[in-house]
């Protein structure tokens, strides 16, 4: 029988990572790769019976491919610490291994709950991030921020039916929280372009409008209007913190004041 490894990153995720190991304790091993964090995620990581290895962050896509070279089974299964394996999941992935799969990597499809519903729209259901479960060595995650793959022996990619269920958010803060992360690490992307107001505002305007007008997040009522500001957020500072890296926005006041000089205006005597 083949075996499976999960993957999990995490940086202070000590409140969700010990539910995300609960549901995937039917793997064979559970890796956490933990970036300083600050908080108790190791302690819980470790209690829950994972292993944990510390690796920087500096991408995602490095992130998870490092998360991924600690591991030693024959498949992985990624996973962040705001998802949850369900049971029908694992029975398919379980059943599917088993088959000798043509596939060497698998989308799974997730199930996004937020402000006490089950999200319709905004494009988050079905939603898919790059492929989350695959065999060991057969592909790499490459990307700054929203991750894309590259297939190590071209092998192909496939879809699972059933989803992981997904807790995006606690709160408000932590919708800043990623606005805030998310813009940071996304301006690098923006190194070799021009940033004006008027690029940041109407990226950030299509941001709204695509989530929550073409992607039906209307349907979700505060929830889709929250997610559809969140992403409008998110691009508006991307954008403007990409203009900030251009200027040379040094303090005002750069003249050393002495207790012992004359008033400004004052003509000094003799002089």
């Amino acid at each position: 029988m083949p075996t499976i490894s999960t993957s999990i990153i995490a940086k202070n995720q000590a409140q969700k990572s010990g539910d995300a190991i609960n549901t995937v304790l039917w793997t064979d091993e559970i890796v956490v790769a933990d970036s300083a964090s600050a908080d108790d995620t190791v302690k819980v990581a470790e209690a829950h019976g994972a292993r944990v290895v510390q690796i920087p962050l500096t991408t995602f896509s490095e992130l998870r491919n490092r998360a991924a070279d600690a591991c030693t089974s024959d498949w992985i299964l990624s996973l962040d610490t705001d998802e949850r394996c369900t049971a029908e999941l694992r029975d398919e992935i379980l059943a599917l291994i088993a088959s000798n799969p043509d596939c060497d990597a698998y989308y799974v499809p997730r199930r996004n709950y937020f402000m006490g519903r089950w999200i319709k729209g905004s494009g988050w259901y079905p939603n898919y991030r790059p492929p989350q479960l695959y065999r060991r060595g057969s592909m790499r995650y490459k990307g700054i921020i929203h991750e894309e793959v590259d297939m190590v022996r071209g092998g192909k990619i496939g879809k699972l039916r059933n989803a992981l269920w997904q807790y995006p958010f606690d709160s408000f803060e932590e919708i800043l929280d990623k606005a805030n992360r998310y813009s940071t690490v996304g301006a690098r992307k923006l190194e070799h372009k021009r940033v004006t107001l008027g690029t940041a505002f109407g990226h950030a305007t299509w941001a709204f409008v695509k989530h929550y007008f073409f992607k039906v997040g209307f349907i979700d009522g505060w929830a889709g209007f929250v997610i559809a500001m969140g992403n409008f957020e998110g691009t508006f500072y991307r954008y403007a913190k990409r203009y900030q890296q251009t200027q040379d926005w040094g303090p005002p006041m750069r003249e050393t004041i002495r207790k012992d000089e004359p008033p400004k205006g004052t003509k000094t005597p003799g002089v």
